[in-house]
């Protein structure tokens, strides 16, 4: 217990609270060095704690992407490895931390086999799939990046990120049902999520279906007010709907939101060419 000095005390001496804080991890500070584009340091902090502590899973799987930045891919494969050893081999992370490695060493066709790898290594698993779909996704690979995509929501994805890749993927492949349906699965999921309503108005524009594109415009501006390219969009469905007073106001509020003065024009142009 601790007691106040009181005025009886023949000395008063100075009370020091010592705080038995933790500091941060040897993770986390490789994590800052990182960030503070010294590599090199934050790789042999890593090392110096496995050494130490070799069941560190956590130091290991970020050693693995570090020596990845620097380009020592044969030590990262080591680590990944080892890491395997730890985890077993039905564990997809180790196969995933290779893959995230090497992408950052622009061996992107290996990353891929990596990540395919997890998928093989641990079936019931979304995490394999969806690494890969999602990295294909960016890369542009869209026939590569969807039945990926898709078996990891056969095993059970169900987060924004994926269902907003797969319906981005289906619109490019044209397959717009299916595009719905994935962004409708992420509205679904996150009401709140603009994506979701974006998709869905970029799925009925290309259908040329003026009166879901206005519902979709109208649900992403509920969220996202401030939003140009959405009034832009709502004005082009409220002009084939006929409404054309309407579509006039919408331009107006998307000029003064800040969209492009050149596609205003456009449709400023539109509207009035389809004056009785």
């Amino acid at each position: 217990m601790v007691r106040h000095t009181t005025l009886w005390a023949p000395l008063a001496l100075p009370l020091v609270i010592v705080c038995a804080c933790a500091g941060p991890s040897a993770t986390d500070r490789a994590r800052a060095l990182d960030r503070q584009g010294r590599v090199e340091q934050a790789v042999a902090l890593l090392e110096a704690r496995l050494d130490a502590h070799p069941d560190d899973v956590q130091a290991r799987r970020l050693l693995v992407r570090l020596l990845g930045v620097t380009g020592d891919l044969p030590r990262a494969r080591a680590q990944a490895e080892e890491l395997s050893r730890q985890l077993g081999p039905s564990d997809p992370s180790p196969y995933l931390e290779l893959g995230h490695a090497l992408e950052l060493a622009h061996r992107y066709d290996e990353a891929l086999a990596a990540y395919d790898e997890a998928a093989t290594a641990a079936p019931a698993s979304p995490a394999g799939p969806r690494e890969g779909g999602l990295r294909c996704a960016r890369w542009g690979e869209v026939s590569d990046a969807r039945p990926r995509l898709e078996e990891a929501v056969r095993r059970g994805a169900n987060d924004a990120e994926t269902w907003h890749a797969l319906g981005l993927v289906r619109v490019h492949q044209g397959d717009f049902a299916a595009a719905e349906q994935a962004y409708r699965a992420l509205a679904a999921l996150d009401p709140h999520a603009p994506e979701a309503w974006l998709g869905l108005a970029t799925v009925a524009v290309a259908q040329g279906d003026a009166a879901r594109a206005l519902a979709a415009y109208d649900e992403l501006l509920a969220r996202r007010p401030r939003l140009a390219s959405a009034e832009l969009g709502r004005a082009w469905a409220l002009a084939k709907l006929g409404r054309r007073d309407d579509a006039a106001r919408a331009l107006d509020r998307a000029e003064q939101m800040g969209a492009p003065a050149v596609n205003v024009a456009r449709q400023r142009a539109a509207l009035a060419a389809t004056a009785p």
